[in-house]
């Protein structure tokens, strides 16, 4: 997945054993100046952060990592970031960790795609419009890999603005009910669209683009498939709804789908998902009532918003 097409060969390459990790950090890359409006998250496991200055609505914001278990030290192959121009900006990617079979590290990728568009995020070409970042972005990117993408732009008149590339997510709660969510671009099971190094793959012109009218006091829930691959929509309703603040939600959230990722009794969605596309035990263990079961361990990154207005 990546900036041309997309071949079956490279799908078979690159999207088995997708994903496994999740805190990025930009240490290995030469990034750009931090502009005194913008603000980087990506080192810390948990931020917060309030969005935007101007008159109308903005974002204020919370974060939470936790990578792959097998992938803490390096920090994960996930990457975000998280910005104050307009309302608002939110994006994560995640690198797609089979390159780790060419000996490629595939958060070198996914790091250096939000490196680039946090540094774009204010570029006149880019017209907050989230899919011109996720173009200008990838164009930039030099390192070799692939990766998921979402980005989130929020309008001062409310106007939430989203791309995004894969599985990657986004979801809108209001008033105890998810209103929005966007939906998995995938080849086939477990092998989502991605972003990459390569002459075949996807573009930006592969996204799924749109625009939804927020109200204050509305949740924005984003995440890697981490996240929504081991909690449901009911979950997420329900810790969104009785956490105090936006950091203690994004926290809940990805310790939940931590806990889920390793229970192998759990009904996930993924095991759910799974099922669907044929995959289960042995034809005998289903003789003595057995089922596929289990969370995904993966990197799991979360981003929680929630909308208030300058005028309140």
């Amino acid at each position: 997945m990546a900036i041309p097409l997309f071949n079956s060969i490279a799908a078979i390459s690159h999207c088995t054993n997708k994903r496994l990790n999740t805190i990025s950090t930009f240490d290995s890359l030469k990034l750009p100046p931090i502009h005194k409006m913008k603000k980087w998250v990506s080192c810390s496991p948990t931020d917060s952060n309030s969005l935007g200055l101007e008159a109308g609505v903005w974002l204020n914001v919370g974060t939470h990592l936790i990578p792959h278990p097998n992938k803490v030290e390096k920090g994960g192959e996930d990457a975000f970031f998280v910005s104050s121009h307009g309302g608002g900006v939110i994006a994560v990617a995640d690198g797609v960790s089979g390159w780790a079979e060419k000996d490629v590290d595939p958060a070198l990728f996914s790091r250096q795609l939000m490196a680039n568009a946090s540094s774009l995020v204010e570029d006149e070409e880019v017209n907050y419009n989230p899919r011109n970042l996720i173009r200008k972005a990838h164009a930039a990117v030099s390192t070799v890999g692939s990766a998921t993408v979402a980005v989130a732009m929020l309008e001062r008149n409310g106007t939430l603005k989203i791309a995004n590339v894969g599985d990657c997510g986004v979801k809108v709660i209001r008033k105890g009910r998810v209103t929005f969510s966007t939906s998995p671009q995938e080849h086939y099971f477990d092998c989502p669209y991605q972003l990459s190094s390569e002459t075949v793959g996807q573009t930006f012109l592969d996204a799924t683009v749109t625009s939804i009218e927020l109200m204050e006091e509305d949740m924005v829930v984003m995440g890697s498939d981490g996240l929504f691959d081991n909690l449901f929509d009911q979950e997420i309703i329900s810790i969104v709804g009785s956490c105090d603040d936006v950091s203690d939600a994004a926290k809940a959230l990805a310790n939940l789908a931590h806990t889920h990722s390793k229970d192998s009794s759990f009904e996930s969605p993924y095991s759910l998902e799974a099922r669907v596309h044929g995959f289960d035990v042995p034809w005998w263990k289903k003789l003595l009532g057995m089922k596929l079961t289990g969370g995904k361990l993966d990197d799991i990154t979360v981003i929680v918003g929630q909308v208030k207005s300058s005028m309140s």
